[in-house]
């Protein structure tokens, strides 16, 4: 009978300094015990053999206490993909990321119309619902949480991302809808209230909720909270609201250079977009696939730097994509191959390679050390990485097929023709970090 390794204490995670110092190895590949490729397939896939079954989920049973943590079991290991040409868009070339690790529209459909009704209830995106269903969000987030099979589970991080977007566009992007470039900080500042609930005096209070109900942005980013609090502990809160908070400060970083004009140099656009980037998103694997990643594990600064690395990767995607729609806007955009061009004196497509570069060393990056630290043992943190590992590969496959970059329909066919077009989504859709755009 096979044995499994003793259930987790999630009031004592394991030491992981008890693993070797990452930087003290010469070689993030040098190969460790058990091998580099067990430990690979470990993070891919999850446990094997006679009796792993029972560790996959089954959405119509309560959220598993952390101390026993199920493991995903997808269909087949992620291999991440060759070289060569990119589907969806021609000007992209083929990245290193996993593939997806499901698809499934009906359930992509159920979110999308629950997502697109509360969307209509908060007030957010007023007149615009039908575009906002064009961007197929649900999909985004059936692919990106592919783990996770209850609808209501995926309906919280869909909540959650499409008011992030919604902050982007009303409060940074589209002035059409209210933007104000010099009111950027002070807009923001009221978000993290409704995501961090501020505490006034008691005469002024009531102003503050007045506030809090009278703008649909506020009013969406404090419904999507409270619907994430139905699965999140304390600790996932929290660590939600520090991210936002930091995804904030990236848009006040990029409203500046848009003020002032400016055009940043490539390592302190690289570092801004650390912050505006989609670690909002990625934060909410655990409390959506029912497990904790405890704080002392999440903290540590090199489980911290690999999904940062993995966050970095996912939003050069997101600049790959979006590229042509930033260079027909009228709006001053920013984005890395534009940034690399202006720099480094190359050409658009070498720009381009070059940015494409950046994105599969950062995906080596997280898959090597991801390796590294499944070594430990800890069933939650083993989770969490394969997690991040599948959403790696659900948001490229969105950026793939998604109505707003691919022009013949929702879900193009699955090969390696480009499509040509005319672009379909929101007038005034996501642009900047963290968003698609």
């Amino acid at each position: 009978m096979q044995k499994h390794p003793p259930a987790a204490d999630p009031a004592h995670p394991p030491d992981l300094s008890a693993l070797a110092d990452l930087s003290a190895l010469p070689v993030l590949s040098a190969p460790p015990v058990p091998s580099r490729a067990a430990l690979l397939a470990r993070l891919r896939g999850g446990p094997g053999g006679p009796g792993t079954s029972t560790l996959r989920i089954r959405p119509a049973l309560p959220p598993p206490a952390p101390a026993a943590v199920p493991f995903p079991t997808p269909a087949a290991a992620a291999t991440p993909a060759a070289p060569g040409r990119s589907r969806g868009n021609p000007a992209v070339p083929e990245l290193y990321c996993p593939p997806p690790q499901r698809d499934d529209p009906a359930l992509a459909e159920t979110v999308e119309d629950r997502l697109i009704a509360w969307a209509e209830e908060t007030g957010i995106y007023a007149g615009r619902l039908d575009d906002v269903r064009e961007l197929s969000l649900g999909r985004y987030t059936m692919l990106t949480y592919a783990h996770v099979e209850d609808p209501d589970r995926l309906l919280a991080p869909a909540k959650c991302t499409l008011a992030q977007w919604a902050t982007d566009d009303y409060y940074c992007d589209d002035e059409s809808a209210g933007a104000v470039p010099l009111q950027i900080a002070t807009h923001l500042s009221q978000a993290l209230a409704a995501i961090d609930p501020a505490h006034l005096p008691a005469r002024y209070a009531p102003r503050l909720e007045q506030a809090m109900r009278a703008d649909p942005v506020l009013v969406a980013l404090r419904s999507s909270t409270a619907h994430l609090s139905r699965y999140a502990t304390r600790s996932q809160l929290t660590r939600y609201r520090h991210e936002m908070a930091a995804l904030f400060s990236g848009y006040t970083a990029e409203a500046g250079w848009r003020v002032s004009g400016r055009t940043p140099p490539v390592w302190e656009f690289l570092a801004v977009r650390q912050d505006n980037s989609f670690m909002p998103t990625m934060v909410m694997l655990d409390p959506a696939g029912g497990y904790e990643l405890p704080v002392e594990a999440y903290a540590d600064p090199r489980v911290r730097g690999a999904v940062l690395k993995a966050a970095s990767a996912s939003v050069i995607v997101n600049d790959l994509y979006s590229m042509h729609r930033e260079d027909e806007s009228a709006a001053v955009n920013y984005n890395l191959p534009a940034l690399i061009e202006a720099e480094e004196g190359c050409s658009r497509a070498e720009a381009v390679r070059r940015s494409a570069a950046l994105h599969d060393e950062l995906v080596r990056a997280f898959e090597e050390e991801s390796a590294l630290l499944a070594a430990a043992g800890f069933p939650p943190l083993i989770r969490f990485l394969a997690d991040v590992w599948a959403w790696l590969g659900g948001n490229l496959e969105w950026h793939r097929t998604t109505a707003r970059y691919n022009s013949a329909g929702r879900y193009p066919a699955r090969d390696d023709s480009p499509t040509h077009g005319q672009e379909h989504g929101p007038t005034h859709g996501p642009t900047h970090g963290g968003t698609p755009a």
